[in-house]
């Protein structure tokens, strides 16, 4: 068997449905996907115009991140330890009005930098001048599920709500055969789009088949607000528009009651998990263990960098394992293999991309990630998934490849130039200052 690349020695975590390990292992790749995949010496007969050294690495799914908002790069340390709606209100929608493309773009490229180098392959991204982030991401040759946000005010992009459903739809056919770029409905939230609105943008997402993304009951003071506006909890307020589906993902749902869950259950609408994010601005805790008991698909997101502040999924994994163990006091809840699922395959479903990626099998996408293991604090390794979860960090990740191409390896990116782009994002920035 002749290959374009084989990944030799490593050891494999599939994250198939049988949670398939391999200790000593490879992965061949041929073309965009994976074409072999099993023990060492049963693979050792493929011919291979690359053979890449594995040994002493965890082999593994690249990485899924489903809710950011990644030119928020350019607002990283803007605003701190505010409120939610102040942090919204009185900074991030005034800085975002002096958005351009060309500023979305170069906070994208250092978004996807930053993705890239802890492992991330595919994310999901909601925010302003969003063709700009798709390009981004296609430079970078990652994977992206991309959707212009939509709300009841004007946007700095499209203008008046009218000219948003315009522009999504012309993105939607602009990016509609590209391999690795999905383009999704995104109205912003509950709050800040009116019912005719949601139920417009869910008939789009339908016709087009298209992923539908909100973000969903996040505080208290949300919660609140849909209840007086509406006489009913957010969940059930998308409910009762019709909105909810296979193809829905809800980013937050932090405030969501055993009636809530139980509804959200019998729609197939997935979870967006933003523990970082939901600390920092003090909106709670998820009940994640009551997602899952329930059925309910699961992922993990960063949020934006201005409400994190990085984009790191590595340490959003440790972080998600160990708040929901203090907050059940049981140290049984989220194991380190279910958050490694959240990360890898579950994410992929949250976005309707498991049937290509999310984990490694033979025909899927060749998205592949190299975890070196040879650092004191990845030393010694008993149990690869508890690595993953509990110890490895961005500086870990060797080699990254998606649909087979190398876009990170031996630690440097190879698709993107961090050097210029770092040091266009600081001159941008301090004219930003300037301007503000």
């Amino acid at each position: 068997m002749q290959a374009d690349i084989l990944i030799e020695n490593g050891w494999i975590l599939t994250m198939d449905p049988e949670n398939t390990v391999f200790e000593k292992g490879s992965l061949a790749i041929t073309g965009e996907s994976i074409s072999a995949i099993g023990r060492a010496e049963d693979l050792s007969h493929i011919r291979a115009r690359e053979k890449v050294d594995a040994g002493g690495c965890i082999v593994l799914p690249g990485l899924v991140n489903v809710h950011t908002h990644a030119s928020m790069t350019l607002f990283r340390g803007l605003a701190d330890d505010l409120p939610l709606m102040r942090w919204l209100e009185d900074h991030i929608f005034p800085a975002e009005a002096r958005l351009t493309p060309e500023l979305v773009r170069l906070g994208a490229e250092l978004a996807c930098l930053e993705m890239m180098a802890s492992g991330t392959t595919t994310f999901c991204d909601m925010y302003l001048f969003e063709n700009s982030v798709a390009e981004a991401a296609d430079a970078a040759g990652m994977r992206a599920v991309v959707g212009e946000v939509l709300y009841d005010f004007p946007s700095p992009c499209y203008g008046p709500i009218e000219k948003g459903f315009l522009h999504v739809e012309e993105m939607a056919d602009r990016w509609k055969d590209h391999p690795r770029i999905t383009i999704a409905l995104k109205p912003h939230s509950p709050y800040l789009c009116a019912p005719e609105l949601l139920c417009r943008a869910f008939d789009m997402a339908e016709a087009h088949n298209l992923p539908f993304v909100i973000h969903l009951a996040e505080t208290a003071a949300e919660t609140e607000t849909i209840k007086k506006r509406y006489g009913r909890s957010p969940l059930a307020h998308l409910a009762d528009l019709g909105v909810l589906s296979k193809r829905t993902l809800a980013a937050h749902c932090v405030k969501m009651d055993e009636a809530d869950i139980a509804l959200f259950a019998t729609k197939g609408s997935a979870v967006a998990h933003n523990p970082q994010s939901n600390m920092k601005l003090a909106s709670g805790i998820a009940p994640v263990p009551a997602f899952l008991k329930a059925g309910i698909t699961v992922g993990l997101g960063t949020d934006g960098a201005a409400s994190n502040n990085d984009l790191n999924i590595l340490s959003e994994m440790r972080s998600a394992a160990l708040l929901h163990k203090v907050n059940m006091e049981d140290p049984t809840v989220l194991d380190a293999r279910t958050i490694l699922r959240m990360a890898t395959i579950d994410g992929a479903k949250c976005l309707g991309l498991d049937g290509i990626t999310g984990s490694l099998e033979r025909g899927k996408q060749a998205d592949v990630i190299l975890m070196d293991t040879g650092k004191p604090h990845m030393t010694p390794l008993h149990n690869p998934f508890s690595q993953v979860v509990y110890a490895a960090g961005r500086n870990d990740i060797r080699d990254i490849f998606v649909a087979g191409k190398g876009i990170y390896r031996n630690r440097c990116h190879t698709t993107l130039d961090a050097n210029d782009i770092c040091h266009r994002v600081r001159e941008a920035v301090a004219g930003f200052h300037k301007k503000v």
